[in-house]
């Protein structure tokens, strides 16, 4: 997947925009999480703005590929993307959180009908997937099914049972992809459960494993490249993240997990993001 640096820059300054988008809501909801969202950016726009397989004006499209939010604590870097790849308004985005919202704090499908799947208890979304993948070589579908998931989810065993029939069944129309950002809600992943060597792990249950920076769209885009051209078995890419990325002071730091930032900082962040010259 070769992307021109006109592409590059034009992908840059769109997950910029997306992080922008991410603080906003955030300090107008009072609550949500940061450090994921702003971690995964750079990844959901380049699904959202290269590699999707969609059309967000008809988004129950027959060929579409699917995407699942596993990991539904971070839906403001989803509900961002979508937005700003025209789902629906961009000033839709201050609503997160608010009663009668589309945009729930956890994503919510009858609420809003372009979502896959309703999330928010961790570790169900690759059972999920699992089963879209399976129904869909039954109907000779060619489309992928894409499935985020939280390093710190990985503690849950279900993802692990899900790991073990996605292997067993060959599913190479599933890809998974983890935030590998290192913390979760308590602190450092590998201080409360530690999941390394976690490469190793995945490949032992018959899975094709990428690892690859979470913030180099060159190597995110041969990734993702590579893991549509594997055809005999289920592919996952171990992101590496950085947590809260865009807003020096924040990245890194657990404590961003579950809190949103206040007014002030949110000022401050969203005047860093706005001097990154792109």
């Amino acid at each position: 997947m070769n992307l021109s640096q006109q592409k590059i820059k034009e992908l840059e300054q769109k997950a910029n925009e997306i992080r922008q988008s991410i603080i906003e809501m955030l300090v107008e909801a009072k609550s949500g999480h940061t450090a994921g969202p702003l971690g995964m950016a750079d990844i959901f726009t380049l699904l959202y703005f290269h590699v999707l397989q969609h059309d967000p004006k008809n988004p129950t499209w027959e060929k579409r590929d699917r995407v699942i939010l596993s990991n539904g604590h971070i839906c403001p870097v989803l509900y961002s993307a979508m937005a700003h790849a025209g789902y629906f308004p961009v000033e839709e985005l201050k609503t997160l959180r608010k009663f009668g919202s589309r945009l729930q704090g956890h994503p919510h499908r009858e609420f809003l009908p372009s979502l896959e799947t309703s999330s928010g208890p961790l570790g169900e979304g690759l059972s999920q997937g699992v089963g879209m993948a399976l129904a869909d070589r039954i109907d000779g579908s060619e489309r992928k099914i894409y499935c985020f998931m939280g390093d710190g989810e990985l503690d849950e065993g279900n993802i692990w049972e899900a790991m073990m029939l996605a292997g067993k069944n060959k599913l190479n129309n599933l890809i998974g992809i983890i935030d590998r950002n290192n913390i979760q809600i308590d602190g450092n992943t590998e201080n409360i459960m530690p999941l390394e060597p976690l490469a190793k792990k995945w490949e032992s249950f018959n899975w094709h494993v990428i690892q690859v920076s979470g913030h180099d769209f060159v190597a995110l885009g041969s990734a993702f490249e590579e893991a549509k051209k594997v055809l005999d078995k289920p592919v996952v890419i171990l992101a590496e993240t950085i947590a809260s990325k865009g807003v020096k002071e924040w990245e890194g730091d657990y404590h961003w997990h579950g809190k949103p930032p206040t007014k002030e900082e949110g000022e401050l962040a969203l005047k860093e993001l706005r001097a990154n010259k792109i």
